[in-house]
């Protein structure tokens, strides 16, 4: 398994520890519930130097990105971030990643671990006009500090203002006497807070200096399990779960992030995704919580009122702050609108659930 410069620090923290993307990752430390709920109120440190890293630059720059990305890169300003997916030839997503505008012909890509090497030939495939790209994703450590008290811990590290870093945009400058940080206001879960990127030597200075801040704060480290029940409070889509190759950036609700504009005619599925924008839809992304006792899993059959199969589970765990069975999954179209009544089918029985707005944790 491959390791990120603090799987030493967690494997000694006592984390519980486990396979993800080819990674050795921290599931766990305190426990799943506890880390949540530490995120919500306080701020928790996820390591996520596992996900990829690309730069885009020279003059070509724009042009390639408006062929890969669903998004139009050319609304970004330099210190803006965007939310994109690369849609396939078939419709489907190739992957989702953070947009960084880092300067007027340099971009940074961030895409997910498990797809690093998927999404980088991708890339190259579609490299037709030249751009220059480079792979980094070796070359770069991540931490993302999230909660409300994520601002005033970081800013005893650094003289930038953090307040000025409004959500999805970034600086970048010296943090923990590290040069060179970027400082992107993004995240994965819904708490406010903060994503660091930084050279893989500065890793064990920032996490030290990180944790001596905050011990006023209560900041705890946080796994990959907190990480998943929070971003499914706030409706995230993980990749391999609510979208995939398989389905489209309309059906997942990401319409909002496909664009259609005339400098953007080489997308990939541009005609079927303007066909289902305008209503050729056979599924929709949902997201229900239940009303009765119970978990939804991934893959549970999804029924209507009358029990007839109508989709399935994407996403589902037991909310920490809600204390109730909350969900995503795809249905058929009549069945989408708010109020909706579904049976989530669990080991042969259905239990009652309701089609909801988003986020689940308001």
């Amino acid at each position: 398994m491959k390791t990120t410069p603090f799987t030493d620090v967690h494997i000694a923290l006592g984390a519980k520890m486990h396979e993800f993307a080819g990674y050795n990752m921290p599931i766990e430390y305190s426990g799943i519930i506890d880390e949540h709920m530490n995120v919500v109120n306080n701020v928790g440190v996820f390591d996520v130097s596992h996900m990829g890293e690309f730069w885009v630059k020279g003059p070509n720059a724009l042009r390639f990105l408006q062929k890969v990305s669903s998004n139009d890169a050319s609304k970004l300003a330099v210190g803006q971030v965007q939310y994109c997916c690369f849609p396939n030839n078939d419709g489907g997503i190739v992957d989702d990643f953070l947009l960084y505008r880092y300067e007027e012909e340099k971009y940074l890509m961030v895409p997910n671990a498990a797809n690093v090497e998927k999404d980088w030939a991708w890339c190259q495939q579609l490299n037709t006009m030249g751009a220059i790209l480079e792979n980094s994703s070796d070359n770069i450590a991540q931490l993302a500090v999230q909660g409300p008290k994520a601002t005033e811990v970081m800013q005893r590290l650094t003289d930038i203002n953090l307040s000025e870093i409004t959500y999805y945009t970034f600086k970048v400058g010296t943090f923990a006497g590290c040069p060179d940080v970027i400082i992107s206001a993004t995240g994965y879960t819904g708490a406010g807070g903060f994503e660091l990127y930084f050279y893989p030597e500065y890793a064990q200075k920032i996490w030290d200096a990180l944790f001596e801040a905050g011990k006023p704060e209560g900041i705890k480290p946080a796994g990959l399990g907190a990480r998943d029940t929070l971003r499914l409070e706030m409706g995230f889509c993980l990749y391999g779960n609510d979208i995939c190759d398989t389905t489209s950036p309309i059906e997942a609700g990401l319409g909002w992030i496909t664009k259609f504009t005339d400098d953007k005619m080489e997308m990939p599925s541009r005609k079927l995704m303007e066909e289902q924008k305008a209503g050729a839809l056979k599924r929709k992304l949902v997201a229900f919580e239940l009303k009765d006792k119970g978990i939804p899993r991934q893959h549970y059959e999804i029924a209507n009122a009358e029990g007839q199969i109508i989709g399935e589970v994407t996403s589902g765990t037991m909310s920490p702050c809600l204390k109730k069975g909350i969900g995503m999954g795809y249905v058929t179209p009549e069945y989408s609108k708010v109020g909706t009544e579904l049976g989530i089918v669990v080991r042969g029985r259905q239990l009652k659930a309701e089609v909801v707005k988003l986020p689940f944790r308001k």
